[in-house]
């Protein structure tokens, strides 16, 4: 009997790497070439983004201001609305302020008074000068209110006062003053009548002393007692 070769292994073989050899190719493709943007047009790219930037920023800034102008606004009418309420409340929350000073106020014991006048005589309708100053010659430190109505000038004729300083009363002037202290003031009368009236108005408005002699004194209005030497001049 004669033996036959078995070649179909081999045939396989050979049509198994045909088979592979013909699934492993692909077809051709080009590869894309990248559009190239030329340098002008990204200029102009770049001016684009840079303005857009810029009207988003202005955009931006013009909301905040609307939303911070509309809250200023409604705090202020909200504010306007409440003011008398606002305003009660903060005079009621405010304490009336309480003297804590110890130093007593000073009294004849503790002040002496001058007076003098710049000029022995005075025009109607003139303006005498004076020189007035507190003096502190006792042994313990004490407040004297300095001002035109606690340290009073008073002129007078005869019996009959003519002016007083405390009339248009200014604010007070407290001197804390120790032995040794002295202060002085210029005073100036202009030669005007006030003694009738009961309450501040304008000193155009007053009526002029006539010619004769007339004496002028200050002394604290807290402490009569002390008081200066007085001073006698005349309007002529």
């Amino acid at each position: 009997m004669a033996l036959q070769r078995n070649n179909s292994g081999v045939n396989g073989a050979r049509s198994g790497r045909g088979t592979g050899a013909g699934r492993s190719a692909e077809p051709y493709a080009p590869k894309k070439r990248k559009r190239k943007i030329s340098k002008k047009k990204q200029a102009i790219y770049r001016r684009r983004r840079i303005v857009a930037g810029i009207v988003l920023a202005v955009v931006l800034a013009l909301i905040i201001f609307c939303i911070y102008s509309i809250g200023r606004g409604v705090g202020a009418i909200n504010t306007l609305i409440h003011h008398d309420e606002v305003y009660a409340i903060s005079r009621q929350a405010t304490p009336t302020p309480k003297s804590t000073s110890k130093v007593k106020k000073c009294s004849a014991n503790d002040l002496t008074l001058e007076l003098s006048s710049k000029s022995q005589s005075v025009p109607v309708g003139g303006t005498l000068e004076f020189t007035a100053s507190i003096v502190h010659d006792g042994s313990n430190s004490c407040l004297v209110d300095g001002s035109d109505s606690g340290r009073v000038l008073t002129i007078t004729s005869g019996s009959e006062t003519i002016y007083k300083s405390d009339l248009c009363a200014p604010d007070s002037r407290w001197l804390l003053m120790a032995k040794g202290d002295k202060d002085v003031q210029q005073l100036k009368w202009n030669t005007d009548y006030n003694a009738t009236l009961t309450e501040c108005t304008d000193e155009a408005d007053w009526s002029k002393v006539k010619a004769g002699t007339y004496t002028a004194q200050i002394a604290l209005k807290d402490e009569p007692k002390v008081k200066s030497d007085p001073v006698t001049f005349t309007v002529e």
